[in-house]
């Protein structure tokens, strides 16, 4: 195995440890679906800040799902770049993963939206997300037009609601140490290598 290869192999996998550990921590608190801060920026530039679910992650990168419509998807769109901050204050541990992004395939989005529970596959469908909503009503009516339309049969995946893989090209370890003097590894990737390093606290 090359040594660059071998390099992000090894960032994963600590990302994997680190993940089991929060787990552990967590008594089921937290499910199998970490939370993790979304970062994207629209056409223009300008920066925004959500928490999404991890979905899945392996060598490929690390995997969320949205509607393709709502502010995160049109950013994405527009420049299909992303950050993600995983942040376990119990572990006293901050990940920080940067990259390109990029659509996973139709057979990995029709696998995760037959694994959701029927209503969230329902509010998919009647949810605009992220356009101006004139009162909570409106919503109700829709998802109830929404339940009665697919009431005898599976529901499907709406077109418009997809997922995707951040592909990494830097990732940060972070622990934190008393008096601010915290442990920091990074590794990125340079042309087709991995490199790694320590960073001041």
């Amino acid at each position: 195995m090359a040594e660059t290869e071998s390099r992000y192999r090894e960032a994963i996998a600590r990302f994997q440890s680190v993940l089991d550990e929060a787990r552990a921590v967590s008594n089921g608190f937290m499910g199998n679906d970490p939370a993790m801060t979304l970062a994207t920026t629209d056409a223009q530039g300008r920066p925004s800040l959500r928490t999404v679910l991890l979905k899945g992650v392996d060598e490929r990168g690390f995997v969320f799902y949205t509607n393709l419509n709502s502010r995160k998807g049109r950013a994405l769109a527009a420049r299909p770049h992303a950050a993600l901050l995983f942040f376990w204050p119990e572990l006293k541990r901050q990940v920080n993963v940067e990259g390109g992004t990029e659509a996973v395939s139709d057979e990995e989005s029709n696998a995760y939206w037959s694994s959701r529970p029927r209503e969230s596959q329902l509010g998919a469908w009647a949810s605009d997300q992220s356009a101006p909503l004139a009162n909570r009503e409106e919503y109700e009516q829709r998802l109830a037009a929404v339940r009665q339309r697919y009431r005898d049969c599976a529901v499907p995946r709406p077109p418009y609601w997809a997922g995707f893989r951040v592909v990494p090209d830097r990732i940060e370890f972070w622990h934190e140490r008393e008096f601010r003097q915290h442990e920091r590894e990074c590794f990125w990737r340079e042309g087709e290598d991995w490199r790694w390093t320590l960073l001041n606290p």
